[in-house]
């Protein structure tokens, strides 16, 4: 298991630095200029050159690559080149929230996904499989933020029930929470049925059942345990795409995280926060698929030995 984990961190590295050049080169490319939007469009050449060479984007891209990646291995960020404060500290403020709001969704994802897709395998071709199926097509159908602004008028302008947006209490995070999890929600329904499904139709199902075993023993721990492979590597992937719509969700429910960081990162062409809050998400994807690929070995031993 040791030299299983070791070898899955190791092909993490690469991963972080492609990621960290992917973002830097990108933008490169993006037109503008952070130092003109910094000064003003009447700044003179000379102030501009003069900033330019005191933050080091006078130098070539690699280089600035080099030395980012040689501040990173000391724990450096850099600075915010509009706030002027410490990447990490900027971070560290909207961190907690954006970890909040994917944690409450991917809960929501995992506890109503696969109890609906397992009661779907169970009676299927039934008024709730189908309903199931339906409301799951509609899920995935529907983007985030046209979600969350359907929320937000019927469940907060028309029925006064929850707030319209901010953070601070419970009733803050029901809305971006249920919008945030709707398509993750859906994928882990469909996944969970379909495997179930398959699993319950193997030959030592049936022998579990000829043998007597109560109908909730032979689909829980023998139907879904079997099952849940496919289902935890779709929530490996799923949990990438509750950071990337925690983009737009932050945005629509004025939800103080990291999405609105980088979207305010963006705008201002912040870029060291912006390389920063990429690189914070990169991290944390390869950090659940590290505990993807370590659940594996739970469920079936044989894969800590390839």
């Amino acid at each position: 298991m040791t030299f299983y984990l070791l070898r899955r961190l190791l092909q993490a590295v690469p991963v972080v630095l492609g990621v960290i050049f992917a973002v830097m080169l990108t933008i490169e490319l993006i037109p503008g200029d952070p130092v003109t939007l910094m000064l003003g469009e009447h700044a003179t050449p000379e102030s501009v050159a003069a900033v330019r060479q005191a933050l080091g984007l006078d130098k070539p891209l690699l280089v600035r690559y080099m030395q980012y990646i040689g501040n990173l291995l000391h724990g450096d960020l850099g600075r915010s080149l509009r706030e002027r404060r410490q990447v990490s500290q900027e971070l560290a403020d909207v961190w907690p929230a954006t970890l909040e709001l994917t944690g409450a969704a991917l809960l929501i994802a995992v506890v109503c996904g696969v109890l609906a897709g397992v009661v779907s395998a169970v009676w299927p071709n039934s008024l709730f499989d189908g309903a199931i199926r339906l409301t799951s097509l509609f899920g995935l159908s529907m983007p985030v933020f046209w979600t969350g602004l359907t929320l937000i008028v019927f469940f907060s302008l028309w029925l006064n029930w929850l707030p319209v947006g901010g953070s601070g209490s419970l009733r803050h995070l029901i809305l971006p929470a249920g919008t945030l999890s709707l398509p993750s929600l859906a994928m882990v329904a469909r996944m969970t049925r379909s495997s179930v499904l398959e699993v319950l139709r193997e030959d030592y199902i049936r022998t579990a059942r000829a043998k007597g075993v109560r109908e909730q023993a032979v689909v829980l721990k023998h139907g879904l345990r079997n099952a849940c492979i496919p289902i935890v590597t779709l929530l490996g992937l799923q949990v990438g795409q509750l950071l990337g719509g925690a983009v737009l969700t932050e945005t629509v429910f004025a939800w103080p995280g990291m999405g609105r960081l980088i979207v305010r990162a963006i705008f201002a062409r912040d870029y060291i926060l912006l390389q920063g809050a990429i690189l914070v998400f990169a991290l944390a994807f390869v950090l659940i698929n590290l505990l993807v690929d370590i659940s594996y070995a739970m469920f079936d031993p044989r894969v800590s030995r390839r």
